[in-house]
């Protein structure tokens, strides 16, 4: 059985869980009015005509915004230790909907809206990233656990799920930053287009080396041999 972890570190996890499944729910409601199709409303405002009319766009947009929803909750689920000791079927299930989620579906079509960015090239060069890294991630994270490697496993989805979680933090910090330190918008779509997913990577890296990808590979991890723990 893995180590307990410290009350802290159960209190700020319990406080992760909390709010991902707060801006899940807001992202949700967000994500409602768009399947109107209606091209005139909310962030599409901010889009030339043509690049509203353009079908390939349309297409990415409401493919990315779907699957990116159903990958945030089926990635969170992931990394409920009780949910796979009480349905570990269910827990391999949804881990299939999170990985054809990402590499089918969100991270392709995030590299369409990449290519029709706001924000000229840095941008389009920083969602691309993005994606490329989320899409590199999650296959790896899924090809470690094909072959029972549960350690690297835990690791790698640590990382490819922090880079899902970037659409959070990149609405975080634009507030952060317009609001509190008053940068220019522009100033702080470019600068949140790159900080929102290289942060949580940096952050998902500390975690990391800290031993959280253990700590969960024990988790959730059947009972195999303890070479399949060792990097």
């Amino acid at each position: 059985m893995p180590a307990s972890l410290p009350l802290a570190s159960r209190i700020a996890q319990l406080l992760a869980f909390l709010a991902v499944g707060v801006f899940s729910a807001l992202m949700l409601s967000k994500v409602l009015p768009y399947l109107s199709f209606e091209k005139g409303i909310l962030f599409l405002t901010t889009k030339s005509a043509a690049t509203n009319d353009n079908s390939l766009f349309r297409l990415g947009f409401y493919v990315h915004i779907t699957s990116s929803l159903w990958a945030l909750v089926a990635g969170l689920l992931q990394f409920v230790p009780a949910l796979y000791r009480w349905r570990p079927r269910l827990h391999r299930t949804l881990g299939k909907v999170y990985v054809v989620s990402i590499l089918a579906l969100a991270a392709p079509s995030g590299l369409i809206l990449a290519a029709f960015a706001n924000g000229g090239l840095a941008a389009k060069i920083g969602f691309t990233m993005q994606c490329l890294v989320w899409w590199l991630a999650t296959g790896h994270a899924y090809r470690m656990a094909r072959q029972r490697r549960w350690l690297l496993h835990a690791e790698w989805m640590l990382r490819a799920y922090a880079i899902t979680l970037a659409a959070m933090s990149l609405r975080l910090e634009s507030y952060g930053l317009y609001y509190v330190f008053h940068t220019k918008p522009i100033e702080t779509y470019l600068t949140v287009t790159w900080l929102s997913w290289t942060g949580n990577l940096l952050l998902a890296e500390v975690l990391v080396q800290a031993g959280l990808g253990r700590w969960y590979a024990q988790a959730l991890a059947p009972p195999v041999p303890l070479k399949y723990f060792k990097d």
